[in-house]
C-alpha cells in the first residue's frame, strides 16, 4: 500500500554482485514468459555443469554434487521449467554450452581437462520433454565441434510427457553427433547419473551408496505418523471442491480432469481459468472420452462472482504478477487454500 511513496527502485543484484551477461540474458528472457529460466554462474572455470528441470531438483542435484566432494568444480546454478518452448529452451542451453567452451583448447600448452554436463530432472508434469530435448539438441549441433574439442560429456536423467520421444531423439542426436551422451529414463533414481558424470571429469573418483544396514539391522521405515485431526480442524478439500487455475495452463488443468475422472468425481474439479491477457472466452478439454469446455475469465472478479463455490484457487502466475494475484486472491472470503506453483 506504501509503493507509490517508494516509486520506481532499481534492487541490487544478489550477493552484492551485478550480474553476469549470461545472467542478464536469462533474466530478460524469465521476464517475458510464463515458464521459469534461471542462471547462476557460480565457478566459470569448474568442470561440472548442469541443466536442471524445476527448481526442487535443481537444488537436489546441487547438493548430491557438493556431497560427493565436487563443490569446488561446481560452475552454474540454475533450472528451467514451466513448459518452456523450445525457442527458449535452446536459447537457455546455447547460453551453457557457451560457457562450457571458452577454454583455449587451441593454444598447445593449454591442457584440456574432461567437463560434464548434467541434464536431469525428475518426472514433469506437463512440461514437454520432447519439446524441451529438440531445443537443447539444437544447441548441441550448434556447439557440436566446440563440445567435442572440450571433451564434454553429458548425462541425461528425465521422466514426464513425451520423454520417451525426447530420450530417443537425445541418444539419436548424441549418436549423429559423435558427442558421448548417455541417456535414462524415469526408471533410473533422479541423482544416478551424478557420479557417472563426477568420475568421467575424475576417473579416481568412487561412489558407493550408503547402506542401508546400520548396526547390523536393516533399516525399517520410520515410525507412523498419526494423521488423526482434532474436532475442530477445517475440511479444506471433498469430493465436490472445485477450483480456480490463474494462468492459460491447458495441459495442467487437463491432466487435473484425467486425475478427476480416474478417480470417479462427478463433476471436474476445475471450474475455470483466470488470464489477464485475454478476453473471456471457453477452452476444449476431455473428460474421459467427452469433449467440455471451461470458461476463461478475464479477471479474478468475474471467475469468483461465476462460481461463489469455488474454494481453491491453483496459481501459475509469473514472478512478477504471482504476489498481487495472490493478494487478491486473499480478499475473497470463499478461496479456502491457494496453491502457489513456483516458476521463479
Amino acid at each position: 500500500d506504501v509503493g507509490h511513496m517508494w516509486g520506481d527502485l532499481d534492487m541490487p543484484a544478489p550477493f552484492g554482485r551485478d550480474s553476469t551477461p549470461e545472467e542478464a540474458h536469462i533474466a530478460a528472457l524469465d521476464e517475458k514468459t510464463g515458464a521459469s529460466l534461471k542462471l547462476t554462474v557460480l565457478n566459470p572455470k569448474g568442470r561440472v555443469w548442469t541443466m536442471v528441470a524445476g527448481g526442487g531438483a535443481s537444488v537436489i542435484y546441487s547438493d548430491t554434487i557438493c556431497d560427493m566432494g565436487f563443490a569446488h568444480e561446481m560452475s552454474n546454478y540454475g533450472e528451467y521449467s514451466g513448459a518452456p518452448t523450445e525457442a527458449l529452451t535452446f536459447e537457455y542451453a546455447k547460453t551453457i554450452l557457451d560457457l562450457m567452451t571458452r577454454d583455449p583448447v587451441d593454444d598447445p600448452s593449454f591442457e584440456v581437462k574432461p567437463k560434464c554436463l548434467i541434464i536431469g530432472g525428475g518426472i514433469a508434469n506437463f512440461t514437454n520433454v520432447a519439446t524441451t530435448f529438440g531445443g537443447i539438441i539444437r544447441a548441441m549441433k550448434a556447439y557440436r565441434d566446440k563440445i567435442l574439442s572440450h571433451k564434454i560429456g553429458i548425462w541425461v536423467r528425465r521422466g514426464g510427457p513425451n520423454f520417451q520421444e525426447g530420450l530417443n531423439a537425445m541418444k539419436t542426436a548424441g549418436a549423429s553427433l559423435a558427442i558421448p551422451v548417455h541417456v535414462y529414463g524415469p526408471e533410473t533414481h533422479i541423482t544416478a547419473i551424478v557420479p557417472m558424470a563426477l568420475a568421467y571429469i575424475d576417473p579416481a573418483f568412487k561412489y558407493e551408496a550408503k547402506s542401508l544396514v546400520a548396526d547390523g539391522k536393516v533399516r525399517g521405515p520410520p515410525p507412523s505418523v498419526s494423521l488423526d485431526k482434532p474436532e475442530s480442524a477445517a475440511v479444506l478439500f471433498n469430493p465436490s471442491t472445485t477450483s480456480l487455475v490463474y494462468g492459460l495452463q491447458q495441459r495442467a488443468v487437463q491432466n487435473m480432469l484425467d486425475f478427476d475422472y480416474c478417480c470417479k468425481r462427478s463433476k471436474p474439479s476445475v471450474a475455470g481459468m483466470i488470464y489477464p491477457f485475454g478476453g473471456d472466452n471457453v477452452q476444449k478439454f476431455y473428460w474421459g472420452t467427452s469433449e467440455i469446455l471451461l470458461p476463461v475469465y478475464k479477471d479474478t472478479s468475474s471467475a469468483m462472482s461465476a462460481n461463489p463455490t469455488a474454494s481453491i484457487m491453483v496459481n501459475f502466475a509469473s514472478q512478477r504478477s504471482v504476489y498481487p494475484s495472490v493478494k487478491e486472491a486473499l480478499a475473497y472470503p470463499q478461496i479456502k487454500t491457494i496453491a502457489i506453483i513456483a516458476e521463479g
